[in-house]
């Protein structure tokens, strides 16, 4: 089991930047990643790092603007986001891999564990 909180989520307005931080616990893990959903649309995948940090992988649309980052002795990991758009407005997910592979995929079935979701706001 591994259980995941994630803070940092807040109403901010476009062009400005928020920390969202992912505190793990429990049994260790491969791959951590963050996915959003926004109201009445689908769960998508946003970056996603592999243990060694080697393998990291940022959806099309968060690319340049978004950096993950994970600091394994800490079991913790953040999505620094920066130059916020109203589109980026969404649930936050932090989510874990436990396979012993350690790639990072876009899939929603591919992670076994996910956090409770922290709201990002963004507007115009």
């Amino acid at each position: 089991q591994v259980q995941l909180v994630e803070s940092g989520g807040g109403l901010v307005q476009t062009g400005d930047s928020l920390r969202l931080s992912c505190a793990a616990s429990g049994r260790t893990f491969s791959v951590m990643g963050w996915f959003r959903q926004a109201q009445g649309k689908e769960r998508e995948f946003v970056a996603g790092i592999s243990r060694s940090g080697v393998n990291i992988y940022y959806a099309d649309s968060v690319k340049g603007r978004f950096t993950i980052s994970r600091d394994n002795a800490k079991n913790a990991g953040s999505l620094q986001m920066n130059s916020l758009k109203p589109e980026d407005t969404a649930v936050y997910y932090c989510v874990v891999k436990t396979t012993r592979l350690s790639v990072v995929t876009t899939r929603m079935e591919d992670y076994d564990y996910w956090g409770q979701g922290t709201q990002v706001t963004v507007s115009s």
